[in-house]
């Protein structure tokens, strides 16, 4: 975010670099970003490179030469910088684009320039180019410990993270070209998500759900023992938030649309989501207009051998 920070300081100052700012940390989705830099939160292109696999679909970013199919449309990368040259470019999993694309990245890392199907310079001096990738975490969850490897002896969280970050390093320089990290500003490599940072997304998740309702005039609430139900089954060391984030789909938003498709959950009511006695489910209580209230309670799943 230092690094971020800075690019953000050197556009309102009005300097121009004289090559975008690039970061290649894990997946991320960027909008927040955008926002803090650019003060709008759509100032984001997001190109997910498993699209861009295969050797025709090059010019899918930077434009068909001409005389070739797609020439007139320009490229979905250069076209939309051209457009909006203030913005956040997120490659999604680079590490699967196609060879030819990391030579073209080169040329935007190194001059922030680069020239489209239709001979016109594209700028990109003015972007915040993010790249993530999963090379090296494979590795890393295989080793038992607090960051996800094991270490020999105590160690202190930092040694612990600065022998993780080593390792990851170690596998980007042999899945990169060095000319092509050599070019990256920043390589930050995260911790895994501690419990409490998870309780943080599901208050997030929730915060989100209830404005949802809200705008259909719905009131919410998910008490604490809720909030720590859903942590407590859905916290998963190895896959971060997603478990989690699929945990209140189910358990949750599941249940609250089959109330709403039965009608028991219109405009005008409020629901409460809290634990059941047992500690085995959740209960929704549903307070109508009318005042009476009604309970609905969802099983937890049971795990499913093997």
């Amino acid at each position: 975010m230092d690094g971020c920070a800075g690019g953000k300081h050197l556009l309102r100052r009005g300097d121009q670099a004289a090559r975008p700012r690039s970061e290649a940390p894990p997946p991320c989705r960027g909008s927040g970003l955008a926002e803090f830099v650019f003060d709008a939160d759509d100032a984001l292109l997001r190109l997910d490179m498993s699209e861009y696999m295969e050797p025709h679909t090059v010019s899918r970013l930077f434009g068909s030469p001409p005389g070739y199919v797609g020439f007139d449309q320009g490229g979905q990368l250069t076209e939309a910088v051209r457009r909006r040259p203030y913005q956040v470019i997120l490659f999604d999993e680079v590490e699967k684009a196609h060879p030819e694309i990391f030579n073209a990245l080169l040329q935007i890392l190194d001059d922030g320039r680069l020239t489209d199907g239709h001979g016109r310079t594209v700028d990109f001096r003015n972007t915040i180019i993010i790249m993530t990738s999963n090379v090296g975490t494979s590795g890393i969850s295989l080793h038992a410990g607090p960051l996800g490897f094991r270490t020999t002896g105590t160690g202190t969280d930092d040694s612990r993270y600065e022998e993780m970050r080593t390792r990851v390093l170690d596998s980007l320089k042999k899945a990169f070209r060095p000319e092509f990290l050599n070019r990256i500003d920043e390589i930050l490599v995260f911790n895994r998500l501690t419990r409490p940072q998870l309780r943080h997304v599901v208050d997030k998740i929730a915060r989100d759900l209830h404005a949802r309702l809200e705008a259909k005039q719905i009131g919410l609430t998910i008490t604490d023992a809720a909030s720590d139900w859903l942590l407590e089954r859905g916290y998963d060391e190895t896959f971060g938030a997603r478990p989690l984030k699929r945990l209140v789909q189910r358990e949750i938003e599941n249940a609250l649309a089959r109330k709403a498709l039965a009608n028991e959950l219109v405009a005008g009511t409020a629901v409460t989501v809290d634990v059941a006695s047992d500690g085995k489910s959740l209960t929704f209580a549903i307070e109508p207009g009318s005042g009476n209230g009604a309970t609905i309670t969802t099983p937890v799943p049971q795990p499913q051998s093997a």
